[in-house]
């Protein structure tokens, strides 16, 4: 995309808008981000238990091992969701606590929170989705090689068919991986996240691999008779600083290949592009692509799921060292926010999600589109009367809203919203130093407070829209 989008934290003012009928209003989290319960019931060893036992890797050393709680308080979260009037709850199995070393026996008490969490949506009317793989990859999987290994797509495969054996009576959609992208540079590129490898040969071949357990898992679910089957990307616009020069285009398609078609084109075209695989070739041995591969990775999918919080602006730059997440990336430069930001120093541009969605939707027509997550963290805690004033999230969230309206009136087949995040949770290396939450929680006391976005959320699902 050659574009420039001038960075707002917020569209102007307008008239209330209402979204279709049937719009899906949501909120999400994550397994090791919020359950806790990190050694009860047979639980096994994740590579974020690893990780964040690693010291440096990890804010001040925090851990998930106690994190929300939510293994013991899920009643009391979900009886929340209810009171928010959330019509669908997505969240995130847990590898290994339903198969602690990722390939051998069931561990039936991990699978039974699972099903208790179910029937507690489904018996206050919320839809639950359910994401089977958000990072907390088994730890003994690690040991052989992690996503960097073909195996391990193949476990994910059989892994995804046993957890489909016993929710799928109740559960409509499911969704493979969350972000792969950051499974694989993060976890194995720049190392920022778990497992912490930089190796760029082995942040490629966990692409492939994370694609390939995709569509091994696709393919074990659907032969299960799975209703929906998803998975959830985290692509964003990248733009040339100057649009004028040929050398920030080149820079721009390259990071676009690298970011979003990468993962887009494979799952959805049945091809890598030409363009990334020349490039690619050049950093690694490419041996790892077999015969069949893209055929496997091409399953029909029923909703694409869309992670959004940032575009990113680049430029040429010979002599810059690129960046550790984007292999190969030397010579370019990547362009520092210039407008507001959130806790995360994220630039704040609520019209780049208008543009990401109406060039999926033209690139890749006939693809239902759902945002699976959008939110921002902002650092407002509890003030003197207990309430939470946050109106910087609320914003936040308007204006993203509101993109996501404009995208509709172009045409996009934009089926529903999941913010990010119900609640205040363990935010991977930035451990519980950020704050992504609508529900405050208190660390130490496990006090949840509805913030004042929470209570904006609920009317915002109460009315289909906004004033």
């Amino acid at each position: 995309m050659t574009a420039t989008v001038t960075s707002t934290s917020a569209q102007p003012a307008r008239a209330g808008i209402t979204f279709p009928d049937g719009f899906v209003w949501g909120a999400a989290t994550a397994s090791y981000q919020i359950e806790g319960a990190a050694r009860e019931d047979g639980r096994g060893p994740s590579i974020w238990d690893t990780f964040s036992r690693t010291p440096g890797k990890v804010y001040a050393g925090h851990t998930g091992d106690i994190a929300c709680d939510h293994y013991h308080r899920y009643r009391d979260d979900v009886a929340l969701m209810a009171g928010l009037g959330l019509a669908s709850y997505r969240f995130s199995i847990a590898w290994p606590r339903v198969r602690p070393d990722g390939t051998g026996p069931v561990n039936p008490k991990g699978l039974d929170f699972y099903d208790r969490l179910t029937d507690e949506l489904l018996g206050k009317g919320i839809d639950p989705v359910v994401t089977l793989y958000h990072w907390d990859l088994p730890q003994t999987l690690e040991d052989k090689g992690g996503w960097a290994n073909r195996e391990t797509a193949e476990a994910f495969g059989d892994y995804a068919e046993v957890v489909y054996r016993k929710l799928g009576d109740r559960v409509a959609t499911w969704t493979t991986l969350n972000e792969p992208w950051c499974s694989a540079y993060l976890g194995y590129g720049s190392g920022i996240h778990a497992p912490g490898v930089k190796d760029p040969a082995k942040a490629l071949a966990a692409v492939h691999h994370l694609n390939l357990g995709h569509g091994l898992a696709a393919q074990a679910l659907r032969a299960a008779g799975a209703q929906r089957i998803s998975i959830t990307l985290n692509p964003c616009e990248v733009y040339p600083v100057d649009p004028e020069s040929p050398a920030d285009r080149d820079a721009a398609r390259l990071i676009d290949g690298l970011a979003n078609r990468i993962f887009l084109d494979p799952l959805l075209r049945g091809e890598y592009p030409a363009d990334v695989l020349e490039h690619i070739g050049r950093l690694t041995d490419l041996s790892y692509l077999q015969d069949g591969d893209l055929k496997i990775i091409n399953q029909p999918i029923d909703v694409l799921g869309i992670n959004f919080y940032n575009p990113s602006y680049v430029s040429a730059k010979p002599g810059a060292p690129g960046a550790l997440d984007y292999p190969g990336s030397e010579g370019i430069a990547f362009r520092p926010p210039a407008g507001p930001v959130t806790d995360m120093n994220w630039p704040i541009e609520p019209a780049s999600l208008t543009r990401l969605l109406t060039r999926i939707h033209r690139d890749y027509p006939g693809t239902p589109l759902m945002i699976t997550e959008n939110g921002a963290a902002f650092p407002e805690g509890p003030s003197a009367d207990g309430t939470v004033p946050d109106q910087r999230r609320i914003d936040y969230v308007d204006g993203h809203l509101r993109a996501c309206h404009d995208a509709l009136a172009a045409g996009v087949d934009l089926r529903g919203y999941f913010l990010w995040s119900l609640m205040d949770n363990f935010e991977w290396a930035e451990g519980y130093a950020k704050r992504f939450g609508i529900v405050h929680v208190d660390y130490t006391t496990q006090q949840r407070v509805l913030k004042d976005s929470a209570k904006w959320y609920r009317e915002v699902i109460r009315r289909n829209g906004l004033e």
